[in-house]
């Protein structure tokens, strides 16, 4: 495929798992649009991508909790830009008591996890259509299979993520467009993240990931058209076979000794 002029988009791109997809995709040869917020040094990132891979690189810095923001992003990627990969990466967690969270809180997580992510796929999948192959890569979590006490909000989006790529994957299937779905754990992005993980206990630790290892293989299972990408089987299997009324207290419990702690 001649990519010289078409551009992969990576949401969520500055850190953590969507950095690490950008520069996947770029030691590849491939054109990278890099999307996050403001303040995130987007720009240093699509620099070095240039300098080190010597592709194409562009940025933008941008909320996507804000309906308009979401709009306006993807009216500049189809103005701009042809597009044969996009990998929505974005996404936020959150550990808090549902009765202590705001009305902020919610909404923030839902309109950046279910809305941003379906409205950029719905606005930039006829540009992906007129591409000779293009792709689709959403990551939803781990957490797409169990509810989970004192975050309710985040499985429930992701479990949204799962199923959206589920069902856009059967409906594209007979066009050029391949879509797939990446169902991590939580990621070492930083000192902080992998110290509340191991206050969660076994079932924490179990989980926790390296986001390059973990773009490594999204991106070369993406090329090999695989429709649910299982980065880590062990918790996958656990999940799976553990019926709800035990993962979900156990579940539940682990993330109340990262509260408490």
């Amino acid at each position: 495929m001649d990519t010289k002029e078409s551009y992969a988009v990576v949401t969520g791109a500055s850190q953590g798992l969507g950095k690490a997809f950008a520069e996947h995709l770029a030691r590849k040869n491939i054109n990278v649009i890099v999307i996050s917020l403001p303040d995130q040094n987007l720009k240093e990132l699509s620099c070095e991508l240039e300098e080190n891979y010597h592709i194409k690189s562009h940025y933008y810095e941008v909320d996507l909790s804000v309906h308009d923001n979401v709009m306006k992003l993807t009216e500049w990627l189809n103005t701009n830009f042809n597009i044969h990969i996009l990998i929505n990466n974005v996404g936020l967690g959150g550990t808090k008591k549902f009765t202590e969270a705001t009305s902020d809180y919610i909404n923030t997580i839902l309109q950046v996890n279910v809305t941003a992510t379906s409205l950029i796929t719905h606005q930039l999948l006829p540009n992906l259509l007129k591409q000779p192959k293009a792709y689709i890569l959403n990551v939803s979590s781990m957490a797409a299979f169990s509810p989970v006490g004192f975050k309710t909000v985040y499985p429930a989006s992701k479990t949204f993520i799962h199923s959206f790529s589920r069902g856009l994957h059967e409906e594209l299937k007979n066009t050029n467009v391949f879509v797939s779905v990446v169902n991590p754990g939580a990621m070492k992005t930083n000192t902080d993240v992998c110290k509340r993980i191991e206050k969660q206990g076994f079932l924490g630790r179990l989980t926790l990931l390296n986001p390059d290892k973990v773009a490594a293989r999204c991106v070369n299972q993406l090329f090999k058209k695989d429709s649910v990408i299982m980065v880590n089987p062990i918790s996958w299997l656990v999940m799976k076979i553990l019926p709800i009324w035990i993962k979900l207290p156990l579940m539940t419990q682990a993330i109340k000794r990262e509260i408490e702690a």
